[in-house]
């Protein structure tokens, strides 16, 4: 749908309230054509950046996952170091992932960074769940914060987008708008949030998963950007 700003299965997502950090989301109001422009190209931006390094907070009621890597958008593959808390710490280890499978490789004492290269074993493969795990739910949002075609600008405001505050996220002044989905109608363009620089860089975007009482946080370049390699021997189909 060219009205998308990303295509996320309707059933995983939910509303959420407003949240921010310092001068965060105020009173909604209509966006601006610069705003509405910059929404429009964001996820572009991702993809004719070929990657971008990603930390990922995925919450959970048993304690919660935090994937640090990187995103090739033009791939479509991530890759990188989970980590959990709570009861969640059995899933440590490295992670690799496509829109229809993941693969993981357990370990006891994670590296801050996974390596550039991926060990050649160890590691076990399963199908991307679409719906009823935040983790995959997470994973599969990733993927699709890149897109090779910007989207519709005319569209955007129609279907439900606006602008709702700024705040600062890693030293760059962002512009926080909400933004619908492709799989929401607009009144629930809420479940998407994009906090965007003055040029159009996405440097943060919150997405509530179903079953979960807080939102999935995408922070972009917490670490330096390193180049996806799949698997040896095992890639994933894309």
């Amino acid at each position: 749908m060219a009205a998308a700003v990303i295509g996320i299965t309707a059933a995983a997502i939910t509303a959420f309230a407003l949240l921010g950090n310092s001068g965060g989301p105020t009173a909604p109001r209509a966006l601006t054509s610069d705003e509405v422009n910059r929404l429009a190209i964001t996820r572009f931006l991702n993809y004719q950046a070929g990657g971008r390094a990603v930390t990922i907070t995925v919450p959970n009621a048993t304690g919660g996952l935090v994937i640090t890597g990187s995103i090739d958008f033009r791939t479509h593959t991530g890759y990188g170091v989970v980590r959990g808390t709570g009861r969640d710490t059995s899933s440590d280890g490295l992670i690799q992932w496509t829109a229809t499978t993941v693969l993981v490789h357990p370990m006891t004492d994670p590296p801050a960074v996974a390596p550039a290269s991926p060990p050649a074993s160890g590691w076990h493969s399963r199908q991307l769940r679409t719906s009823g795990m935040s983790l995959d739910s997470s994973l599969g949002i990733a993927l699709r914060l890149g897109n090779d075609r910007p989207d519709n600008a005319a569209l955007l405001p129609q279907n439900g987008a606006v602008w709702v505050g700024r705040d600062n996220v890693h030293g760059r002044q962002t512009d926080i708008m909400n933004g619908p989905d492709a799989g929401t109608k607009a009144s629930t363009s809420g479940t998407v949030r994009y906090w965007i620089d003055s040029d159009g860089t996405m440097h943060r975007v919150q997405v509530s998963v179903a079953s979960e009482p807080e939102p999935v946080v995408f922070d972009f370049d917490t670490q330096t950007y390193v180049p996806v390699q799949p698997v040896p021997g095992i890639t994933p189909a894309p």
